[in-house]
């Protein structure tokens, strides 16, 4: 059992998880990493009457695998421990959706990828010379983008929170309850990270290219210079994109008017695409990943569409019923899905993986 350990270990570890969820141990391999704090894996032992007097906490999850613990013992455990914990944040879960309410936009002040540090130290640290200078924008820059990056990073954790326990609530899925990376939940067995995420930005401006269109903003930008809206220069590419989008749609004409119509049709028709052939997407997901952050766990994304705002699909991270709705429904009509069928390969780096991935978007209006 050492020997499948080490190999699992290092199927997880390469980002190998077709032959994790191949191997006759697997499974149970995840099953017992997503419980792998000490003090969890302790009273799981003591549950499955198994001496661990002598094992160091480090040892314990590569102990505990090789005396082959009966997984029904495994997943008892882990309802228990996940019940446990559901308890408590149950208690205190209209609270949060009421606090997450009060988030009035969504503003990473240029913080992209967690590059906090390294923003700073590109714009302020590296490029100012002047102590005085440095002390304003510490003051007046800054701290709204700091402020921004933490309310925002607040409200991502919190209502990402949320939208895991409506997936392990389900019947139909085992809890990961050690907050470990690449596993949040089993599904009918199957291991799944979960990702909530927005159409992106990128992937849009993809699909104009191969449809001979301009980027969005190009588009925007051309249209201002074209009928004397102003085009505000001290503006950050995504402020600057809010900010003539709001211009253009207030004007009271009918090349605006057009304009703006035509701009959301072709959204719209890039979006609906999308839904019908949703692998192409999945697969730029997985292709664009930060290096900081790349895995090729299988995931299982949520993707959150306004169709008649998309910047404000942000809002529809805090938005229950729609969520819990969407979410039980897809559970409940895929009960006897074929996970085969998800498979998916895709190259990072030069390199191929191959996982397996679905996508579930969640659209108003």
């Amino acid at each position: 059992m050492e020997q499948i350990f080490n190999e699992l270990n290092d199927y997880y570890r390469n980002n190998d998880f077709e032959s994790i969820v191949n191997h006759q141990y697997g499974i149970y391999f995840l099953k017992l990493r997503s419980l792998s704090r000490i003090e969890i894996l302790r009273r799981l032992a003591e549950k499955a009457n198994i001496d661990i007097s002598g094992i160091q906490g480090r040892q314990l999850f590569s102990f505990l695998f090789c005396q082959n613990i009966d997984e029904r013992i495994i997943d008892e455990f882990i309802l228990e421990v996940y019940e446990e914990e559901r308890t408590v944040r149950r208690e205190n879960e209209d609270y949060l959706y009421n606090q997450l309410y009060r988030l009035p936009v969504l503003y990473w002040g240029g913080f992209y990828q967690n590059a906090v540090e390294q923003t700073i130290v590109n714009n302020y640290i590296k490029k100012i010379q002047d102590f005085d200078v440095l002390i304003e924008k510490i003051e007046n820059d800054i701290n709204p983008r700091l402020k921004g990056y933490i309310l925002s990073s607040w409200y991502n954790h919190w209502s990402s929170i949320l939208i895991e326990d409506m997936f392990k609530d389900h019947p139909d899925i085992l809890p990961a309850v050690g907050l470990v990376k690449k596993v949040d939940f089993f599904w009918k067995n199957f291991p799944f990270d979960l990702k909530v995420t927005y159409f992106p930005d990128g992937y849009m401006k993809e699909k104009r290219r191969k449809l001979n269109l301009r980027p969005e903003l190009t588009e925007l930008k051309q249209f201002a210079r074209n009928n004397n809206i102003p085009i505000n220069r001290n503006l950050n590419d995504k402020e600057l994109f809010t900010d003539l989008i709001t211009k253009i749609s207030e004007q009271n004409t009918d090349e605006a008017k057009d304009f703006i119509n035509n701009f959301h049709q072709i959204r719209r028709n890039i979006i609906d695409e999308t839904i019908r052939n949703p692998e192409d997407l999945i697969r730029w997901f997985y292709e664009n990943q930060g290096t900081r952050r790349f895995d090729a766990a299988n995931r299982f994304f949520i993707v959150l569409i306004d169709r008649n705002n998309l910047e404000e699909s942000w809002k529809l991270k805090r938005n229950r019923n729609l969520l819990r709705d969407n979410i039980n429904n897809y559970l409940n009509n895929n009960r006897d899905i074929d996970f085969e069928n998800l498979k998916l390969s895709f190259y990072w780096e030069g390199r191929k993986y191959n996982t397996y991935a679905t996508c579930l978007f969640i659209i108003n209006g």
